[in-house]
């Protein structure tokens, strides 16, 4: 019996990603071999294989303006103002519990602005982390405890709230993908039908928070947490000891914000994060906070900032047209619709697990997306299941595997900052912990809404 070229497409991508082969280069040989087996030839496969990665052209579009965006804010100083004023209020606080719970709160915080109010992904991290690792320290908290603070706002939120990068991977990737995939998306709700996976996100938060790494643990005091955490309060301090720098500081601080409303209130008039990057980038430009000169390599930042996930995402794009091209999506729907005999429970849990499994071997949930999407659309409608139910499965899919990836910017991300004094372990004190705290609720609670949804 010959094997399906899509099938076969997909084990050979994702085997070439877990080998550790460029995610982008390993996407483009599976399309190939999947086109070739299919019969389509090279000129045909290319040519398909082009015409998604058109079709991605605007997702990528949107990626840079919001890394530009990203990186003017931080031009601004607004991150590192925010970090100073945690670590000033921490010094003079002291040690308590409920300081310690506002620490969480405050990281937790950061990290779901940092997807949508204030869209710099994880370029806070190296700014806000490492000058708090004293203070870390000094209460004994797990920084384990830390990475999974951390990455719980980096995913929950853009697989739940539809603004920013939530827009990118629930409207423009989710939604547009499930919609040519043959549904009807013009009624879902996607914060409804993603509120039962992001309530498992939160479960396993909880967890990680008062059960597993409640207990004090105790790190060397290393001279580049000082050093770290000196440098954020003096650099404070001297930018006080002028009227004028004060000033100028609180200019680009208001400057900041009225930039980061622009933003929202443009996305939210037009529906459009390009535009509402682009206009939130024109209000730095116009008060002067990025000024004409440096424009130019700001905006050239923002996107080497975002340059490799765009790049990833639109080949994934093309990836997945070239399954289309072949026709054997459906072949392979009718023969999974089979095996599982009509077995909704059993379909539902296994489409999740090739996610997760899909997700772990590219690295991003963005590019995972118009993959799975291809194939499970077809496969949900001959089950019977429902369109909200439908979504929930691709976007749980999707995002399982985020956290908890060696390769995902929600763990290397946490890595960066926790591990400036080398001592924090990549895998084990950020990767399997988000992956036992958040994978395995997420994957519960995605079976769930796929069952009553």
């Amino acid at each position: 019996m010959a094997i399906n070229a899509v099938l076969l497409a997909v084990i050979i991508m994702l085997g070439l990603s877990l080998s550790r082969v460029h995610v982008v280069l390993s996407l483009l040989i599976g399309a190939l071999a999947g086109g070739l087996l299919a019969g389509l030839g090279i000129t045909d496969t290319l040519n398909a294989f082009q015409e998604g990665i058109r079709n991605g052209a605007q997702i990528a579009l949107s990626y840079a303006l919001l890394g530009a965006f990203a990186v003017a804010i931080a031009h601004s100083g607004l991150p590192q103002s925010l970090a100073g004023t945690v670590i000033r209020r921490i010094d003079a606080a002291g040690t308590s519990g409920m300081i310690k719970y506002m620490l969480f709160a405050g990281l937790i915080t950061m990290s779901c602005f940092s997807q949508n109010l204030i869209p710099i992904h994880i370029a806070f991290i190296p700014l806000l982390v490492p000058p708090l690792l004293l203070a870390f320290n000094r209460m004994q908290i797990d920084r384990r405890l830390i990475a999974c603070l951390i990455t719980f706002g980096l995913v929950t939120t853009y697989m739940f709230i539809p603004y920013g990068f939530g827009d990118i991977y629930l409207n423009q990737i989710m939604l547009k993908n499930v919609g040519e995939a043959g549904i009807d998306v013009a009624n879902i709700s996607v914060v409804q039908a993603m509120a039962i996976p992001a309530l498992g996100m939160l479960i396993g938060l909880l967890v990680a928070v008062f059960i597993s790494y409640r207990k004090p643990r105790e790190y060397q005091q290393i001279a580049i947490d000082q050093q770290a955490h000196d440098a954020v309060v003096e650099g404070d301090a001297l930018s006080k000891t002028a009227a004028g720098a004060q000033s100028q500081s609180k200019l680009k601080t208001l400057v900041a914000l009225a930039a980061i409303v622009t933003a929202f209130v443009v996305q939210l008039y037009t529906d459009s994060l390009l535009l509402g990057s682009m206009f939130g980038f024109g209000v730095f430009m116009a008060t002067g906070v990025v000024k004409w000169r440096d424009a130019d390599g700001v905006f050239n930042d923002g996107i080497k900032l975002m340059a490799m996930i765009g790049f990833i995402m639109i080949t994934a794009q093309g990836f997945a047209e070239v399954m289309k091209a072949t026709e054997q999506i459906q072949p392979l729907v009718d023969g999974a619709a089979s095996l599982f005999g009509g077995n909704k429970a059993m379909a539902a849990f296994i489409m999740l697990l090739i996610g997760l499994i899909v997700t772990m071997g590219i690295g991003s949930s963005f590019s995972t997306i118009p993959i799975l999407a291809a194939i499970y659309v077809p496969l949900c409608i001959s089950l019977g299941f429902s369109p909200l139910a439908t979504v929930a499965i691709i976007g749980t899919a999707g995002a399982l595997g985020d956290a908890g990836s060696p390769a995902s910017d929600s763990t290397l991300g946490p890595t960066s900052g926790l591990n400036i004094d080398g001592q924090h372990d990549h895998i084990k004190d950020s990767v399997i912990p988000t992956f036992l705290h958040y994978n395995i609720p997420l994957l519960a609670f995605g079976w769930i809404a796929a069952m009553v949804l």
